[in-house]
């Protein structure tokens, strides 16, 4: 056994099956994970395979943010440690730094592969015990009780969602009062076109080098001020944003894409609800 807990229901499985398949090649071919386990303990301050360090770079400075101006707060007002539920955790990285700060993660992901999915969270097992738990679940049929969790980070993971608001519903669903749910590291565009052009990009790219669009499940990929706005709506919202800072270069992205003629770029931000006490 590898210690993942199942949770998918058969029909289920089938369902994300392609979809699963196709993220993994992708993956792959991208470069990521490694049988070393200093890949993984490295993560994400550096990718130690050089293929992806400009996204572990993004990685790094969000998980920054969060630690200093989130997590800190959150846990001094608990008094005690956080249970985070950390979604889309892929190899378990922030699962990993969490658990050594002491607080109590529990790792959810559709991929159990020992590169890149669930399985990878092994190599973490020399350096703490136990391991944190891991779950194959879908985010919109989460396996936890009610107000199991003080914090839920959806970790790059909510443009994934094919409804936004049933997705974060079920998010809060989970969280306890006076915790909190965190999206961090999905692509916000200024306007809806710019997020569109960049989804028929990528689907043209991957066409053209894998032979398939990457898109059997039709999630929603990004988010703008208008989406954000009825998410606050829909599910009354307390809702704050935060704007880590990634860099000159990176700020200076819009100016030149402006100049240039050519979409605005995504940026990122890091949304917090709030759950009422």
């Amino acid at each position: 056994m590898d210690g993942i807990w199942r949770c998918l229901t058969s029909d289920r499985i089938e369902h994300f099956a392609l979809f699963i398949a196709d993220y993994e090649t992708i993956r792959a071919a991208e470069g990521r994970g490694s049988s070393d386990a200093a890949y993984y303990l490295a993560l994400p301050w550096k990718d130690r395979s050089g293929a992806n360090q400009q996204q572990w770079s993004i990685r790094a400075k969000t998980y920054q943010y969060i630690e200093r101006n989130i997590l800190s707060t959150m846990a001094a007002r608990q008094g005690e440690p956080l249970r985070v539920l950390d979604l889309g955790a892929g190899n378990g990285w922030l699962s990993y730094r969490l658990a050594r700060m002491g607080h109590a993660p529990v790792a959810v992901d559709l991929l159990t592969n020992d590169r890149d999915g669930l399985g990878a969270a092994s190599h973490y097992a020399g350096s703490i015990s136990p391991l944190f738990h891991r779950v194959q679940a879908e985010v919109d049929h989460l396996p936890f009780a009610d107000a199991s969790f003080n914090l839920v980070i959806f970790n790059s993971s909510f443009h994934y969602s094919t409804d936004y608001i049933r997705t974060l519903r079920e998010a809060l669903r989970c969280t306890a009062p006076g915790g909190a749910v965190l999206i961090a590291d999905t692509p916000w565009y200024l306007h809806e076109s710019s997020g569109r052009e960049m989804v028929e990009e990528r689907k043209t790219y991957f066409k053209r080098r894998f032979g398939f669009a990457s898109d059997s499940v039709p999630s929603l990929e990004f988010l703008t001020d208008e989406r954000i706005n009825n998410l606050r709506s829909a599910l009354k919202l307390d809702l704050t944003v935060h704007r880590p800072f990634y860099g000159v270069r990176w700020a200076l992205r819009p100016f030149l894409a402006k100049l240039r003629r050519r979409r605005s770029p995504s940026r990122f931000y890091i949304y917090k609800a709030q759950v009422a006490r």
